[in-house]
């Protein structure tokens, strides 16, 4: 269960790659734009600012999202991005840090340029640091043997969640696209006691989170807590370093 306040806690830092990403998106008019994962609507918002005249639509797969979105007036819907399909109209679509969850989501991008309109912009950035420490120190504690069978099968068990700039590039040049494609390690200067654990709390941990018991789930914070600490130790005043690595891609059909 995905818990918006607790994603929302990093909401400038995670804010950071969206803007990124559509600085490189030319559109200039269009007629529809759609947020694939829109999350809480924090930013689903601001695509209304940039192009007034477009209808925005937005879906998440996650209940609780698409409830924090539409309490910011953002028309969101319950769809999940494996069972998203653009609409004759849709000129621009737009993936945040989505892609990731979707295994399949290299077949999925096949076929949204497929069936988007000629000319239009497809735009994702995903998460590029499933090799980092962090999530190394995730997949550690779940073989533990308290935690082994009930995380047997969590999400993201392996590095190769994403492929790198070079590889979407290929996949869609293939498919008849312009592509710009690069990645970026964004150096995010966090605070408080056990900041990286709050930050993977809200992503990356929601799976881990979901199958444990209460008593297990402080277990197994409780376990990691110390390896985060060490891989990222604080600053003297305080501040904790987190490198996060992000690839982003801007493709035109």
């Amino acid at each position: 269960m995905w818990n918006p306040d607790t994603y929302l806690a990093f909401a400038d830092h995670r804010g950071r790659p969206f803007y990124d990403l559509l600085a490189r998106v030319g559109a200039q008019a269009p007629r529809r734009v759609a947020d694939v994962g829109c999350g809480p609507g924090n930013l689903t918002a601001t695509l209304s600012e940039r192009w007034p005249g477009a209808v925005i639509e937005a879906v998440d797969n996650s209940p609780e999202m698409v409830e924090a979105a539409r309490a910011r007036g953002v028309d969101a819907r319950v769809v999940a991005a494996a069972d998203w399909s653009p609409a004759p109209d849709t000129d621009v679509l737009v993936s945040n840090a989505v892609l990731q969850w979707v295994p399949e989501h290299r077949e999925l991008l096949r076929r949204w340029v497929t069936e988007l309109p000629k000319g239009a912009w497809l735009a994702f950035q995903v998460p590029g640091n499933f090799d980092s420490p962090s999530h190394q120190a995730v997949r550690e504690v779940a073989r533990y043997p308290e935690f082994a069978e009930s995380l047997a099968d969590i999400r993201f068990r392996e590095t190769n969640v994403v492929d790198d700039p070079a590889g979407y590039a290929a996949l869609l040049t293939a498919a008849g696209c312009t592509v710009d494609a690069w990645e970026t390690t964004y150096l995010h200067q966090l605070s408080g006691a056990t900041p990286v654990l709050d930050w993977i709390t809200g992503t990356a941990l929601t799976d881990v989170r979901s199958r444990l018991t209460d008593d297990a789930w402080e277990r197994y914070r409780q376990a990691i807590i110390p390896l985060l600490a060490q891989a990222y130790p604080p600053q003297p005043d305080g501040t904790t370093f987190f490198p996060f690595r992000r690839i982003f891609v801007v493709a035109q059909t």
